[in-house]
This record gives structure tokens, sequence and C-alpha cells, in this order.
């Protein structure tokens, strides 16, 4: 069976008479043979949700049905990226990209612009898509997205993500049907391999080399595994492949038991993702339905079958030996390697696993073969990244790149710059794990190895951007304060070591630093990083390392001049009044819940250190620059 016949199938079963193919360079073009006038494409990914998209599709619905418009189609998408502007609402064929949506912004859109002859109502389209004569420019054409390049998210934000019709009309399932019909389980693993296809869950190990070692692993029953349990600070790329294209998941393990010769996998997704879990839900029964999952899938003699197992929220488990033993109903807790999972993994039988980003690489990969994906990236460094961009940054979302790709032009180009002007300090990559990038090395080439050249690792794509007023010490404590409270305590160097670290980082922070500390700090993570049992305690002092070797000077004055030069320590901090700016407004008074502050109208006021809490709201509400951090 060809991959064009698996379409023309599901269509025939699902009487598609209104299937969308939005041709993926160019995403604001609708497919000629789509029965509706006009479709509203509304994202109903997590962040647009918790901004309410779901009354802006609600109130779409009403007014439809007030006006009777019943030739315009309103799908509910996956993310569309551009977190920072939800909920986004698309109408095509126009392209027409409208932001910040609310449910009376929908019924003026409804109403001006979805009736028959209405034209797009300009002051709630996203300015950046618009001309100055009114024209709508391509959203593919401005910044934020001219700079991507989509393939684990070419779906997202295009089809319906509930809907198993339009993911195979946008190519979801022709590449297993390809590898069942077309390919050996040999082949595929060597399109993989050659593809140089790293995982993208943290370590960046070689894909196609996973797989080989599974197939060859003796054993009569393997399994395949997905890591949906996403637990960076400030990440969220799987949870949006998941919420917007869950079939291109189940479709890529399928391809890879099929590889293996593994019949069973396991999808283990974080129980605080319930959109995503809803969708794998509902795209695991249509798989099922569609004879894409189950027994003889296609007719062609291989079983497969998925299953779902919920996380509980516990950061370890993303390691992929205690994900395994939460599944199998035991604590979450790392085992010793070797032996691999590739030998001894799920129910110590031999198993693939692999993140949801590397698994939405899989199907354009057969599909495309690996000459094409490898022409994509750096030498060492193949396809495209997806990051999670937050922070201090205009356009906080969710972006694809090429792997290469500068900092700076993630930054700038794409994140819209540091908002009020304010300057770039450092980037931290690879969460808790994972180092920072100072302001010197914004050019560098965002891949594998480059990042952990200068202390840092790509990790699973969280990108957190720091500006100017950011304490380096007390983001590493942050960090910290993260991972000793996610340690299993399973071994010594990382139940006693992160407790031991965060003492540290709280009395430099404090004030109370003292000079060996930084010494302490060094001798501490060796002793981790060398004898802790899984990566979660070999990298805990990764974050605290990297701040010390580009802004030892932070540190540096927090213990000898007992200042934050970022004026975030509150310990290290006071506040004071300048009276030739103080106008005695009173303001500062007024709102000062310590009652620290004396002076009387339109007379320059003065701030009881002693009785001083340090909470700001001082300097929030002084209009005239008078209150000052010291």
């Amino acid at each position: 069976m060809t991959c064009e016949q698996l379409k023309k199938i599901a269509a025939e079963k699902a009487d598609l008479i209104n299937v969308r193919k939005i041709v993926r360079e160019q995403a604001e073009k609708l497919s000629h043979n789509t029965a509706y006038r006009k479709q509203v494409l509304v994202c109903g990914g997590t962040g647009c949700t918790s901004s309410h998209s779901l009354k802006v599709i609600e109130q779409l619905e009403q007014s439809f049905k007030e006006h009777k418009i019943n030739d315009v189609l309103i799908v509910k998408t996956g993310c569309f990226g551009l977190c920072a502007l939800g909920p986004i609402m698309i109408v095509y064929p126009e392209g027409a990209f409208y932001s910040q949506m609310t449910p009376e912004h929908a019924k003026t859109v409804a109403e001006n612009h979805l009736i028959y002859g209405g034209k797009p109502v300009t002051e709630l389209l996203y300015s950046e898509t618009v001309h100055e004569d009114g024209s709508i420019i391509p959203f593919s054409e401005i910044p934020f997205y001219k700079h991507q390049m989509r393939i684990a998210l070419r779906n997202c934000g295009v089809i319906a993500a509930e809907s198993i019709d339009e993911a195979i009309a946008a190519g979801d399932y022709s590449a297993l049907s390809k590898a069942l019909f077309e390919m050996t389980p040999e082949s595929v693993i060597d399109e993989v391999k050659k593809s140089g296809l790293r995982g993208r869950g943290g370590a960046g190990f070689p894909t196609g080399t996973k797989w080989h070692l599974t197939r060859i692993a003796e054993g009569d029953k393997k399994y395949v595994c997905c890591n949906a349990d996403e637990g960076d600070p400030g990440a969220f790329m799987d949870r949006s492949v998941l919420e917007g294209d869950p079939h291109t998941v189940l479709e890529a393990m399928a391809i890879a038991g099929y590889a293996v010769g593994a019949d069973e996998g396991y999808i283990y997704v974080r129980a605080e993702y319930p959109i995503a879990v809803e969708r794998l839900n509902i795209a695991i029964k249509q798989a099922r339905e569609y004879g894409l999952l189950g027994k003889n899938i296609l007719g062609s003699g291989f079983n497969f079958d998925i299953h779902i197992r919920l996380g509980a929220g516990a950061f370890v488990c993303g390691e992929e030996t205690a994900l395994m033993a939460s599944i199998e109903g035991h604590r979450g807790e790392p085992r010793p390697r070797p032996p691999f999972s590739a030998q001894c993994g799920l129910f110590r039988k031999p198993t693939v696993l692999n993140n949801v980003e590397t698994w939405a690489n899989i199907a354009p990969i057969i599909l495309n073969g690996y000459h094409w994906f490898s022409s994509i990236g750096t030498e060492k460094s193949k396809g495209t990244k997806v990051f999670a961009v937050g922070g201090k940054i205009n356009n906080v979302g969710l972006v694809e790149v090429p792997m290469g790709t500068s900092l700076k032009t993630i930054i700038y180009d794409i994140g819209g710059g540091i908002p009020h002007g304010k300057a770039f300090k450092a980037a931290q990559t690879g969460g808790p794990s994972g180092g920072c990038i100072p302001a010197k090395h914004i050019d560098i080439a965002m891949d594998f190895d480059n990042l952990v050249a200068i202390g840092s690792m790509m990790g699973s794509g969280g990108l957190i951007v720091m500006d100017e007023d950011t304490c380096m010490v007390d983001i590493a404590k942050f960090y910290l304060e993260f991972t000793a409270d996610e340690s299993c305590g399973k071994c010594v160097p990382c139940r006693i070591g992160t407790k031991r670290l965060l003492e540290i980082l709280t009395k430099i922070t404090e004030g109370k630093g003292e000079n060996d500390d930084l010494e302490k700090i060094n001798e501490i993570a060796t002793h981790m990083k060398s004898s802790s049992l899984c990566a979660l305690g070999q990298s805990a002092p990764n974050p605290v390392l990297s701040a010390m070797e580009h802004f030892r000077d932070e540190y540096e004055a927090h213990i000898a001049d007992k200042k934050c030069p970022a004026g975030v320590c509150k310990s290290l901090l006071s506040y004071y009044i300048d009276p030739d700016k103080c106008k005695g407004c009173t303001l500062c008074k007024r709102n000062c819940p310590a009652n620290a502050i004396s002076g009387t109208v339109k007379s320059p006021h003065e701030i009881d250190l002693k009785a001083c809490i340090k909470c700001g709201q001082c300097i929030a509400h002084c209009k005239f620059g008078a209150i000052v951090k010291k």
C-alpha cells in the first residue's frame, strides 16, 4: 500500500470533503478542495487555553449561529509558537494573524471580517503582520517565523490537534506505510543512523545507534518508550508537540517497533500535562480504529500497540532508568549502568527510549531520506532544534531553528530582543543540568558540541534569557533549590552534595559568605560529578560552576564587598531616597507596608533602614526615580 493510498482510505472513511492541506512553507495557503469559504484556526495549546482561547471559540460559534454563518470552519489547533501573543487566531485564506484575542474581540472579528464581504479588523491584527496600507503580510515572513525551520513542529498550529484525518492529510502515517512496505527493519535503522539524528532529550546520543543496539540485543520481548516527562523549569517543547501533533509520536514509535523487533510501547507523560494526556488518549484510540496501531497494522502482519503511563511529577523520572522503574510500578529511582537500556531496560528487556522531540523527527527522515536531514545543521549536530525561549525576552515562545543558528539570532531576530532596552547578560540552557552562556558568547552557534565547550549543554531545549538586572549567584541558587528538592536521595553524593552547595550559596546571598566558599563549592562539585549515580546528581553543580566561571566577580562582590551588583539579593541591599529628586508626593510612604518611610507633603522623605523590609513597593510607586537600591 502506498502513502497516497493510505491517505485516500482515511479520507474516504471520514468523508473528508473539508480536508485542509496547508503547504508547510507557506502556512497561510489553504487546500483548493475545502468546502469552506474561510477557516479560523484557534490555538488550543496550554498557553492559549490558560488565556481563555476556548472562550474565544465559544464566542465564534455563538456569533456564527446568530448571523447564520455556516461556511466558516473553526479549527482548534496546537501551539503556533508565539506564546507571548496568545490567544492566537488565524483566518484563512487571508492569513490574518489575530493576537491576544478575547471573546469580545472574537465577536468583533466574526461580525466584521467573517461575514460575506468582510475585511480583517486591522486594529486587532498582530502589528508586524500589517503593512501601512492595511494589507496583510504573511506571518511566515515576519521575523519570529522567517528565521525558523519547522520539522518537529511542522503540524503544530496547522492541523486540528484531535483529528487523525487531518493528521493523515498532513502526512502522518505515510512514513509508517513506507517503512512497512518498502523497507526492511535494518534499512530503517540505517536511514536513521545516516541522518545523524541525535537524541533531543539531553546528552545527544546518536538515535540510530541506540536503535541498532536494541535490535541486536538478545531477548524474546522488546519495548519502545517515549520520555514525555519534561521536567526542566521553563521547558514546554515536548508538551507542545503532544498537544499539536500527537500522531507523529505514535507513528514514530511504531516505526521504531518495526525496526527493533518490539510489539509494545509506553509513553511516560507528566500528569501535569492534562491537555497532552487527553489528546494522546484520543490519538491512540483513533489510530487503533484506523488499523494504525494494534494487530496486523495496515495488513502487514506487524503488531504494535502503545500504552500511557502518568508521571508523578518527579524530575528524576526524566532519567531513563528511573522512568522505566516508575512505569513498572516501582519508586522512580535510577539504577546503576551498565547494563544499558538497549540490553536491559523496561521489565529488564531490551528497550529503545527517546524523548518526544526525537520521535517527531523520525517520520520526516523516513519520508525525505537521510540526505535531506543531514544537509541541515552542522557537521556533528544535524537537523533542527526546538527551544522554549523564556525569561527576559519580548517574544516568549517556542522556536525551531537549524542546528548552528547563533544565540544572537534566536534572542534578537526571533525573540525580539530584551524588554525595555535592557542589556543581554546571559542565557541558561539545559535547565538545572546546564550552564549559562554569557554575553561575550552571544554569537555562539547553538549545537551540542559548542555548548559543552563553554560549560553549558543543549539539554532538552529550555532557553532562559537574563538581562542586566539578573544576579547570577541568585540564579545558581534557584537551580540548586530545584535539584536539591528533586533529588531522589538514593545516592549520598547527590542527596548530601546538593544540600551542601545550596547552603553555601544561600550563605553567600545573605552576605555571610567567606573567602574559602568558592573553593568548597569546587570540591563538592567535583565529588558529585564523579560519583553520583545518575545524571541528575552528576550535572547538578553545572549551573553553579558555569556562573562561577563566567561571573566570578559577582561571587567575589557578594563575599568580599557584601554587595549584590545586580541589586537582587535582599540581605545585601539598602534603600535610599535621593532628597534632590524627591518631590514629597507621599506615594512611597502611603504604600510602604512596614511604615518605614517618614516625611511631610512637598518635603523630601526618608527611609528607616532598620524598619525597611526591602519589598520594593516604594520604588514601584515612585514616579520621579528618587528611590535607589545600594
